[in-house]
């Protein structure tokens, strides 16, 4: 369904930019494929008009009949910089302060880095697993290997922004990646959580964000 779905997801009525993805095992941050967990992202008018859309359009119907669970996240960008696909995707608005954000970085990386960005990945995977700030985490792509986009959830922008400034694989993977020029297109962005349906493993990660409060 992710390779068939293309022409019918272009077809839905009001969504604006989409994209179908799988994930990486693990942590998700890995170039092993789990076959099970796929993503898809796409951009709408507002949220009434996704709730909508979701719920009676037939290609959201079909996979959500062929899954086992799915958990659906609605989100408001705050600030992005960069390029998806020669894109700009995303239209930033005010954020709202002291609240959870989630943050978003996709990157295509040049065939010739390729190695070197994965062997990095590895340490920053087991940092990100081990931090309990965390209360979402999930490595997804368009491509193996080549397409790379993490996602994850924070209780608030400090406490993300210190994981990724102070972090020492991750803050080591960024200088690498800026020094050596791995990426042919990158994109950074950051949203307020509106909030969530369905469930992931049985329950809202939200819920953890709700707990540390």
């Amino acid at each position: 369904m992710m390779g068939l779905a293309r022409r019918a997801m272009s077809r839905v009525p009001d969504i604006g930019f989409w994209k179908l993805c799988g994930s990486g095992t693990g942590e998700g941050f890995t170039p092993i494929p789990n076959t099970g967990v796929y993503a898809i992202l796409a951009c709408w008018p507002d949220q009434d008009t996704a709730v909508h859309r979701l719920a009676t359009t037939d290609v959201f119907r079909r996979y959500r009949s062929q899954a086992s669970e799915c958990w659906t996240l609605f989100l408001r960008t705050t600030s992005v910089r960069g390029a998806w696909s020669g894109q700009a995707p995303f239209q930033p608005g005010a954020a709202a302060p002291g609240k959870p954000v989630a943050a978003l970085t996709r990157a295509t990386i040049k065939p010739a880095a390729a190695l070197k960005f994965w062997r990095r990945v590895p340490d920053i995977s087991r940092m990100v697993g081990d931090d309990p700030n965390v209360a979402f985490k999930i490595g997804i792509g368009e491509v193996p290997l080549l397409h790379q986009i993490t996602f994850s959830i924070w209780p608030d922008p400090e406490t993300m922004a210190a994981f990724a400034r102070t972090n020492g694989p991750h803050a080591a993977a960024i200088r690498a990646v800026r020094d050596g020029k791995w990426f042919s297109e990158e994109l950074y962005a950051r949203f307020d959580i509106l909030g969530d349906r369905g469930s992931w493993n049985g329950a809202s990660p939200l819920c953890a964000l709700e707990t540390a409060a």
